[in-house]
């Protein structure tokens, strides 16, 4: 006989919904606890043994699984698109996403998804972070130039970065200025600097660490490949066992369209927005530029550019860098 007991905890910022069930589906506790360490520890030593339990994969989920994994627990957790598709209803609160999350995982149809581990998450945010600060910096030099732009001074776009030029620039050109201009540039000229320094730093850390260092140069050696495409792919992928063939890879990389076959007939849709988007991004990217430095490659945007169309022969590049 199965004594198992399921539980299904709905999570939010603030609280978190758990219900309760035995293997035959019959719930013997619900109740709504604080989202603290301290309010889980008290949770855990009052249920029932033993017990299993799943989440969705939320921002909040990633500190609560470690706390229970590290606390003994069997913990599982679910993809969010999966369960809402498996679980919808007309009738949605927290009570019921928790029984709904308890009764997936009693019946065996809880849609779990990869959970990585916690140091390859650790690193995976400093990146992110990395990512989010180049934007920064990219969205203050288009100010600059907008700015620039705005009042009709005469700039060149590609040196207007540079930190000489733009120095003989704010010389020369002051009369043409409005009085705000100069001080507002001089901000956004070191707004620019100092993100740029950060972003460094932080890739410069990962690529000493000794998690990551083997990887990234074994990666980098591959040609059309550089450090920020080795980091993303390292850290965004993780363990690539689990992926049972390269098409599994580029669909989980976002370089390909979803099918829709009916009746015999079969269409392929753009590329589909259920990807991890961070590896997209930097794929694409690289894959504009890979040609350059591989001849293999090369080959492959030039075969598939001759047939019309330069997205698909970039997005094959990208493919290809996978495979």
């Amino acid at each position: 006989m199965n004594n198992m007991n399921y539980i299904g905890p709905d999570i939010h910022k603030k609280s978190i919904s758990c219900c309760v069930r035995q293997a035959d589906g019959t719930i013997i506790q619900e109740s709504t606890i604080a989202a603290t360490r301290h309010a889980l520890d008290e949770w855990m030593r009052q249920l029932p043994q033993p017990w299993m339990a799943g989440m969705e994969a939320t921002l909040f989920t990633g500190w609560i699984y470690d706390h229970l994994v590290t606390s003994g627990a069997l913990v599982k957790v679910a993809h969010p698109a999966m369960l809402q598709a498996i679980a919808a209803g007309k009738k949605k609160n927290d009570r019921v996403d928790a029984r709904k999350i308890a009764d997936l995982l009693r019946c065996d149809y809880f849609p779990e998804c990869h959970m990585a581990p916690r140091e390859i998450r650790d690193r995976r945010r400093v990146l992110r972070y990395r990512n989010l600060l180049v934007r920064q910096a990219v969205q203050m030099k288009n100010k600059v130039s907008g700015l620039l732009m705005e009042a009709g001074v005469p700039y060149n776009q590609q040196k207007v970065h540079q930190k000489k030029y733009f120095a003989e620039l704010l010389q020369t050109q002051k009369k043409e200025m409005p009085p705000s201009m100069p001080e507002l540039l001089r901000l956004s000229r070191s707004t620019v600097e100092a993100l740029t320094g950060m972003q460094r730093q932080l890739i410069r850390a990962l690529e000493r660490d000794a998690l990551l260092a083997a990887r990234v140069e074994r990666l980098a050696s591959i040609p059309g490949v550089g450090r920020v495409v080795a980091l993303t792919w390292a850290l965004e992928m993780g363990d690539i066992s689990r992926f049972a063939s390269v098409k599994k890879a580029v669909s989980y990389c976002g370089l390909c369209g979803a099918e829709k076959s009916s009746g015999g007939k079969t269409e392929r849709t753009p590329i589909s927005k259920q990807r991890n988007k961070h590896l997209q991004t930097i794929l694409v990217e690289a894959a504009k530029l890979a040609p350059r430095w591989s001849t293999e490659l090369a080959l492959v945007y030039e075969r598939e550019k001759q047939r019309g169309n330069r997205n698909r022969a970039t997005l094959a590049v990208a493919r290809k860098l996978v495979a």
